[in-house]
């Protein structure tokens, strides 16, 4: 059967199933990306995602995942939001969540939608074929700007022309022969909206991406101890940042996600700061099943919350953050003393110091009361 007609096959399946755009590529990475990639690990730009140079060689080769790999098809899903994601951080007293995790878990409704096409395509042209949603050792962004879904913008995240900055991406590796699409043009121009947004200034350069400093990393991914100075500028986000994405100019053509399930919900769902930060385990769980919140846990997700009421300039919020000078996370109890120390008075503060710090056997903890004690010379 003809490869082309194949494809065009492939392409008219893929749209009656509710995905919206799609291309295909070779199962390798250009050069410049992988010199690119290779660069942001020796400059230590992933942080302690160690998982990403662990598997570098199946990350920089697709055909290292699965040898029998011939084609890349690789798919995209809008998610665009209906209202500008860059509102809800003006309520200081509401929690921000990235647009992306305001609906059920993308990984997981991304390979529902997939495994039927794939299944399809194996019953149609007898081949075998692999999903790949954001889990396994693929560099996604790459391989769909060679695909021609788009291009990798300044922010370092597909641009389409078509959909903006809001595109899910899977991809589906087949041992069929397709035809491969034009390579995505770079069209960011002389624009630089999305680097000066930054509120923490995680681009040391155009395309360069410092997760060390990226909200959408301390959020997520770190896991310990978010460093003293980038506090004040993550303002309310308590999961993931918009802002890169939100300020592309593109964002004007985006196209609205042809199912419903992909549209995120709005602000109005949100909850206040307070609602969050009392959750236990058990009711964090519960709030978030089924989404993508709920794969950091409890303590990180308060961890987030309570250096958002640090920012949000509400000394009557104190009273809800107290009791978590005694929680059983250092990781929760650390972020309370520095959140009430930037809500109350320092004359407070010492007398909860008095009560708590003998008591305190985490170091990291200590320090943070340290920094309330003394802080001239407390380490910045």
């Amino acid at each position: 059967m003809e490869s082309q007609f194949i494809k065009d096959a492939i392409i008219r399946q893929a749209m009656a199933q509710g995905l919206d755009a799609i291309g295909f590529c070779e199962p390798s990475i250009r050069r410049q990306a992988r010199q690119r990639f290779i660069e942001l690990l020796r400059q230590g730009y992933h942080g302690d995602m160690g998982w990403l140079k662990a598997r570098l060689r199946k990350r920089l080769n697709p055909r290292q995942l699965w040898s029998k790999a011939r084609s890349v098809i690789v798919v995209g899903i809008s998610y665009r939001p209906q209202h500008d994601p860059l509102e809800i951080i003006k309520h200081k007293h509401k929690g921000a969540v990235s647009v992306y995790a305001r609906m059920d878990d993308y990984h997981h409704m991304g390979k529902q939608v997939l495994q039927p096409l794939t299944a399809w395509m194996e019953r149609q042209f007898s081949c075998h074929a692999k999903i790949c949603v954001d889990s396994a050792a693929v560099m996604e962004k790459p391989l769909a700007q060679q695909a021609g879904l788009g291009w990798q913008g300044k922010h370092s995240n597909l641009v389409s022309r078509d959909y903006g900055s809001w595109l899910f991406l899977a991809e589906i590796l087949t041992d069929l022969h397709l035809p491969h699409d034009v390579m995505g043009h770079d069209y960011c121009g002389s624009c630089r909206a999305c680097l000066d947004v930054c509120p923490t200034r995680a681009f040391p350069a155009p395309y360069r991406l410092d997760a060390r400093r990226c909200i959408s990393y301390l959020t997520i991914e770190h896991k310990g101890v978010i460093d003293r100075a980038l506090r004040p500028l993550m303002g309310n986000r308590i999961f993931g940042c918009d802002d890169c994405l939100a300020v592309c100019p593109w964002n004007k053509f985006a196209r609205a996600p042809s199912s419903q399930q992909w549209l995120p919900y709005g602000d109005e769902q949100l909850l206040r700061l307070r609602d969050y930060v009392s959750l236990d385990e058990e009711g964090f769980r519960r709030m978030f099943a089924g989404t993508a919140v709920r794969r950091i846990g409890r303590n990180r997700f308060v961890r987030n919350v309570l250096i958002a009421l640090g920012n949000s300039g509400a000394s009557r919020e104190g009273a809800v953050i107290v009791p978590l000078l005694r929680d059983s996370s250092p990781l929760v109890r650390g972020m309370a003393v520095w959140a009430l120390a930037q809500l109350m008075p320092q004359e407070w503060m010492t007398g909860q110091a008095a009560q708590h710090l003998p008591q305190e056997t985490d170091a990291h903890v200590r320090e943070e009361w340290q920094v309330v004690l003394d802080p001239v010379s407390s380490p910045l």
